[in-house]
């Protein structure tokens, strides 16, 4: 058997004659003469032969070597993505005073005797506050809305509840009307409770779906907030509305009064909605804060682990006891206890190319959790070169904290996170109301000896659309795929498309899974601008999802379950179209390539207990509601800018 050798290079003969033939244009506008009886394309010739003879010497690199080759490039292996949640810290009770929940409060899943639970921790400090309305107005529709301040009504309303009417929160029952409630600090994060005294008057709405809107201000927009609970049918009774309050809560003038608000504002409705027929009237509102969401991250922290002591030589590595180690937060560094009790705090850099002898720098791998010194350079004329100081000998190395974890383990459902390892007063319960997202494993050497030699011929720089898709991928292993597409006209700005990696399958598969969360969004940002041509112009998202319906009929072969048979049928459609995992070599479905009938016949033809395929029809279908084209068809296009994605297949 052959052993199998890595091409890093696998351009051929041909391939380099023709690329130094294109160059010619635009290098040599005057050789005008390109035929093979002309002596400088014979010249080309002769040297595209000599490179391909050294192409193929250097392809016989083992892959040990191949290996070592890329970490003297600097291309080492892409550390877990560390998975994403955000956790419900619910109160025992109200607190008149505020309650801290500090940043590093770890929650866990429950241990059990078949699995480790799965730590993660807040990202931020968060602070539940005792809320404190101080005004209330309400508002016409319109760009320029005329406010009326209600809050001395709406006081001595509250002190009366016996009143008969009670403020009318939309006086024209035209949508953009809104009652406001002002508070005098910022309820980021918080999960407000809003005890709301009402009328029973706003007449016409069905309580379980009021064309109504909850809404905080940022300053320069509104965002909504998410109800959680709503007792009052759209302010049509007394009862209780749980707001989430978003982490952008800040402060406006409105009417001459400047407050921390939340509105609550009527929408035109819906078809199919019923509409308000009279206004809702409030007869006073009272706000407590049950708890806050805090963002956080899977992983563990280590604290103040001591790694050795310093011999004094350059090139020193030493290494962290947990690896991998996720990406540094402000103040995770390296500390040197000097022999003198002297206490010195070292910076990490990427390399030491541009380090110093006296720079105190050191660099730190993620993966492997080595953490390098400084080494020392011998040049030509035999003069060494010192890159990056050295710890004294004796002196004692040590890092103050890091994180550990991260990977697909991390992806955890809704409600999974409800074990407390740091205790806070008050906190009652913890939970993540939604599942963990983008954890993602380690990169495997595999897919680091394809990435390499791509990186090198990119040379870090974004010029073509393969460079803006390697560096897109490059980023974190959450990114699945990427496709740039050229602007659609000139001037116009690069398409990036990014396809994070997503844990459902089958039918549980939406275009939600594969939007691209803001911290990679952000990542991607930050490093396609800084490898992008000046002036160039790139705009980031995901891509379009065609929602497909797969119509096919079976034969079984004889002694076979039907009903499993057609499972494993749908089963096996499911995970071919899957954007992420289907296609034929399960990196997803390609780019560009039309689905057919043959293709879906020849898919089916290979699960167990399928004899035969009498028929398939593909339908164009509606992802959110799942409604079919009327007409099937044999074979369906498949845009530039979009990727399949199932909708209720049909094995019959």
């Amino acid at each position: 058997m052959t052993l199998y050798h890595p091409d890093l290079d696998q351009r051929t003969f041909q391939d380099l004659v023709d690329e130094a033939r294109r160059r010619i244009p635009a290098l040599t506008p005057e050789w005008t003469d390109h035929n093979v009886s002309d002596p400088g394309i014979a010249l080309i010739e002769l040297f595209a032969w000599m490179t391909e003879s050294l192409l193929y010497r250097v392809n016989q690199m083992p892959e040990r070597l191949y290996i070592k080759f890329l970490e003297l490039m600097g291309i080492t292996l892409h550390p877990p993505a560390p998975a994403r949640a955000d956790l419900t810290f619910r109160l025992a009770a109200p607190q008149a005073e505020t309650v801290g929940i500090p940043v590093g409060t770890e929650v866990a899943t429950v241990q059990t005797a078949e699995r480790e639970a799965i730590v993660f921790h807040t990202t931020r400090d968060v602070l539940v506050v005792s809320p404190r309305l101080s005004t209330a107005l309400t508002a016409s529709a319109g760009v320029s809305p005329v406010y009326r301040d209600r809050w001395d009504e709406l006081r001595s309303l509250q002190t009366g509840l016996g009143a008969e009417h009670g403020v009318a929160c939309f006086e024209q029952l035209e949508p953009g009307e809104a009652i406001y409630l002002g508070f005098d600090q910022s309820l980021r994060d918080n999960l407000v409770q809003l005890t709301i005294y009402a009328n029973i008057a706003g007449v016409g709405v069905r309580p379980e779906d009021p064309p109504l809107a909850w809404e905080v201000s940022t300053g320069d927009r509104w965002l909504a907030a998410e109800v959680l609970r709503d007792e009052t049918g759209g302010l049509n009774r007394g009862g209780v509305v749980e707001l989430q309050v978003p982490p952008q809560h800040e402060a406006i003038t409105l009417g001459g009064r400047g407050a921390y608000w939340i509105r609550a504002r009527l929408l035109a409705a819906r078809d199919g909605q019923e509409p308000y027929r009279r206004s809702p009237e409030l007869r006073g509102v009272v706000a407590v804060s049950n708890g806050a969401l805090a963002p956080a991250l899977h992983g563990s922290h280590v604290e103040n682990e001591v790694l050795g002591l310093s011999d004094g030589r350059p090139a020193q590595i030493l290494q962290v006891e947990n690896p991998p180690v996720l990406s540094r937060q402000d103040g995770q560094t390296v500390v040197i206890q000097l022999p003198d009790g002297g206490v010195e705090f070292w910076t990490e850099i990427e390399d030491f190319g541009i380090s110093g002898p006296d720079d105190r720098h050191f660099t730190w791998e993620s993966t492997s959790g080595e953490i390098r010194f400084g080494p020392r350079i011998r040049l030509a004329d035999g003069i060494e070169r010192q890159h990056g100081a050295v710890p004294p000998e004796g002196a004692t190395v040590r890092v103050t904290g890091y994180l550990t974890g991260g990977g697909r383990s991390g992806n955890v459902g809704s409600g999974q996170l409800t074990v407390m390892r740091s205790t806070i007063p008050f906190v009652d319960t913890v939970s993540n109301r939604r599942s963990a997202s983008g954890g993602a494993d380690g990169e495997s050497v595999t897919e680091a000896l394809a990435r390499g030699p791509a990186s090198l011929r990119s040379g870090q720089r974004a010029v073509t659309a393969r460079d803006y898709e390697l560096l897109t991928l490059a980023v974190s292993p959450a990114v699945a795929r990427a496709r740039a597409l050229d602007p659609a006209e000139p001037g116009g700005p690069v398409r990036l498309l990014v396809v994070p990696r997503a844990e459902q399958r089958g039918e549980r598969v939406s275009p939600g899974d594969f939007m691209v969360p803001d911290h990679l969004f952000t990542a991607i940002a930050e490093e396609i601008d800084s490898h992008r041509l000046l002036g160039t112009a790139v705009e980031i998202g995901a891509p379009r999802f065609m929602g497909v319906s797969i119509a096919a009929r079976i034969e079984m072969r004889p002694g076979r379950d039907p009903e499993l048979t057609r499972l494993r049928a749908g089963e096996r459609l499911y995970a071919d179209l899957h954007p992420v995992t289907g296609g034929p070599d399960g990196c997803g479905w390609p780019w560009d390539v039309p689905l057919t009938a043959a293709h879906v016949i020849t898919v089916l033809s290979e699960v167990d207990g399928v004899a035969s395929v009498a028929d398939v029809l593909l339908f164009e279908a509606d992802e959110a509601t799942g409604d079919r084209a009327p007409q099937g068809q044999r074979r369906l296009a498949l845009e530039p800018d979009a990727l399949w994605l199932s909708v209720r297949h049909r094995v019959l």
